[in-house]
């Protein structure tokens, strides 16, 4: 008999909580895959508490939802990236810090190619105090828009840095630094994204650098206008980690930040991200 799963919503516009399927199956079977990928476009973001998932198990599990990113993640298992701001378990943690504000993970691509499709995490460890991660739907958030806004922010383009993200922890940074962030290249996308499906979401996030066309300051303030109203609590979901508990997010619809937390804190979430296959038009 094949199993199923069962989604219980956790926020008004985003967030499921899973239940009726351990690790074993999602690491094996081709129909709990496809059934979450179902939930995930509805739900966008589906929590799996206690759930335990080891890292094989993950990356077989991820590799039945598409593609993964086997880019080196400083851990032994290929497709496992260390989310940590400790430095002996990841070279790149001062980067992390731009995590700590609303984002979509690879709105500024180094090769051209699309954004992730999905990105699962699992609790290794957990902090003491902070580190929550939120999540609110891009989906909703274009819902939520009038009519003549609809229409208007359609005609807009964005162009996405990696210095804007990184603005937001070193807002002084020194002549290496913006050196560093500039090397990395600019991404310029619609600000609405139209899928093939039809459904419309926003591009938005700490990245969004200015508005094409637009004064500067008055692209920002839209920018970020609409940020706030697509990330207010009530619309959120915020998750409070604990050792076990596993969380995959449609990264096309979603935005995510996490909480602050002690740099010296032992927080080691395992992340695996699956490739995405609709560019941003």
């Amino acid at each position: 008999m094949t199993a199923t799963i069962t989604c219980e919503p956790l926020a008004a516009t985003v967030g499921a909580a899973v239940s009726g399927v351990d690790a074993d199956q999602l690491a094996k079977d081709d129909t709990i895959a496809a059934s979450v990928l179902e939930a995930l476009e509805r739900y966008g973001v589906l929590v799996f508490r206690g759930l335990n998932l080891d890292p094989d198990n993950q990356i077989a599990f991820c590799r039945r939802l598409g593609e993964i990113d086997y880019e080196y993640g400083h851990h032994p298992v290929a497709g496992i990236y260390r989310v940590t701001l400790d430095r002996s378990k990841n070279s790149s943690a001062d980067y992390l810090k731009a995590t700590f504000h609303w984002h979509m993970d690879g709105c500024m691509p180094l090769h051209g190619e699309p954004p992730q499709k999905a990105t699962i995490l699992s609790a290794k460890q957990v902090a003491a105090s902070g580190g929550e991660t939120e999540f609110a739907s891009t989906y909703a958030g274009h819902d939520a828009l009038s009519d003549d806004e609809k229409e208007r922010f359609a005609a807009l383009r964005v162009v996405h840095t990696f210095e804007a993200s990184q603005r937001t922890v070193y807002p002084d940074p020194t002549p290496e630094q913006l050196a560093r962030w500039r090397a990395r290249p600019s991404s310029t996308h619609p600000l609405v994204w139209t899928r093939r499906t039809g459904r419309r979401s926003l591009v938005i996030g700490a990245h969004a650098s200015h508005v094409v066309g637009m004064d500067l300051e008055e692209g920002r303030a839209l920018l970020g206008g609409l940020l706030d109203r697509a990330t207010r609590p009530e619309r959120a979901y915020r998750h409070h980690w604990s050792v076990g508990d596993t969380v995959i997010w449609d990264n096309t619809g979603v935005v995510h930040r996490a909480a602050p937390y002690d740099p010296s804190s032992p927080r080691e979430l395992l992340r695996t991200t699956v490739f995405g296959d609709e560019p941003i038009r």
